[in-house]
């Protein structure tokens, strides 16, 4: 089982691909509905951040997707959902998707990143409490599972209430 991961952006080709690996990575489809749910709307999806990893024979394993929210009136991304295919999970493929997909990211000059998740993973890639920078949401969540990531160490967060697109439901 390959433990080096190529990445790449999600091309037009990729879509039952990225599908079958959101399908096979959670329980229900909900999650891989509402990848083709961002993927349609407009204000959320930002082409070039939904990416792959690959291995060596050029198979995708793993997902990871930032789109369009907003922290108050600045706007911002969420990554959500990530998946890997459970037979790669554990080998670094999510890892390396995140990694690229926040590189990605900070190329396009974009600034916060946040995460609803489990801390001791997400806490790897430098995200840290949103409360801690002012950052909250309008619903119920354990506080250490909302996470924040600044791409440019010289700029602030913002503050406020993270808005998600519409897709999510929230």
């Amino acid at each position: 089982m390959s433990r080096t991961w190529s990445t790449r952006a999600e091309s037009g080709g990729d879509r039952a691909a990225v599908r079958g690996i959101v399908l096979a990575a959670f329980p229900t489809p909900a999650e891989a509905d509402l990848v083709d749910a961002l993927r349609a709307d407009p204000d959320a999806w930002i082409e070039g951040l939904s990416v792959l990893s690959v291995d060596g024979s050029g198979r995708p394993a793993g997902h990871a997707l930032l789109t369009r929210c907003r922290i108050g009136a600045a706007p911002a991304l969420c990554l959500a959902p990530c998946a890997v295919l459970p037979e790669r999970q554990r080998t670094g493929a999510g890892s390396a998707a995140i990694r690229a997909a926040l590189r990605a990211a900070a190329d396009r000059g974009e600034h916060a990143v946040v995460v609803l998740g489990h801390p001791a993973y997400y806490t790897r890639f430098g995200f840290t409490r949103a409360s801690g920078h002012g950052i909250g949401v309008a619903f119920d969540v354990p506080d250490e599972a909302l996470m924040v990531l600044g791409l440019d160490a010289g700029r602030p967060l913002p503050g406020g209430t993270v808005r998600y697109p519409a897709p999510f439901g929230l």
